[in-house]
């Protein structure tokens, strides 16, 4: 009996849709919405100006969010996982608690963001600008990488990425 409840929990466990994207709530957001806690799976936000917008515990992971502004922008607790944020503003923006692992800020404009707690294992801020960023510790950024172009608030350093 103990088997055949085991075999139904792993079936019944397979068989649940996979998180996919919500295409309505991506839509949602391209159109300037917040949407806190959305799933915005692989979403496609490059070149987007979404400023003031409540993405908090967003799912963004795989997101593209490159070369757009995100000023004041509410993402503390999402999951930003391999987002790439190539050449973004994000000024001012609350990062708290954040999942940044393995993602991509190369040449990225952090300026006031707050990183308190957030996870940025294997991301990636070469030539960004986040000297005034706050929440930072060296902790963190001993996870991610950057380059000597990187600007961090004075005596952090981040390993070069290789």
């Amino acid at each position: 009996m103990k088997h055949v409840l085991i075999a139904t929990a792993l079936t019944a466990l397979l068989a649940a849709p996979a998180f996919a994207q919500n295409p309505s709530q991506i839509a949602s957001v391209q159109r300037g919405a917040s949407c806190a806690g959305c799933n915005l799976f692989q979403a496609d936000l490059g070149g987007k100006e979404l400023k003031n917008k409540n993405l908090s515990g967003a799912r963004l992971r795989q997101a593209d969010m490159s070369a757009g502004v995100f000023n004041n922008m509410n993402l503390s607790r999402a999951d930003l996982r391999d987002v790439n944020a190539y050449a973004s503003v994000f000024s001012s923006a609350n990062f708290t608690g954040a999942n940044m692992e393995n993602a991509t800020f190369v040449g990225a404009y952090l300026e006031g963001a707050r990183l308190s707690g957030a996870n940025l294992a294997g991301a990636n801020f070469s030539g960004a600008e986040m000297d005034r960023a706050s929440g930072l510790t060296q902790a963190q950024l001993n996870k991610a990488c950057g380059d000597a172009s990187t600007r961090l608030p004075r005596g952090l350093r981040i390993p070069d990425c290789r």
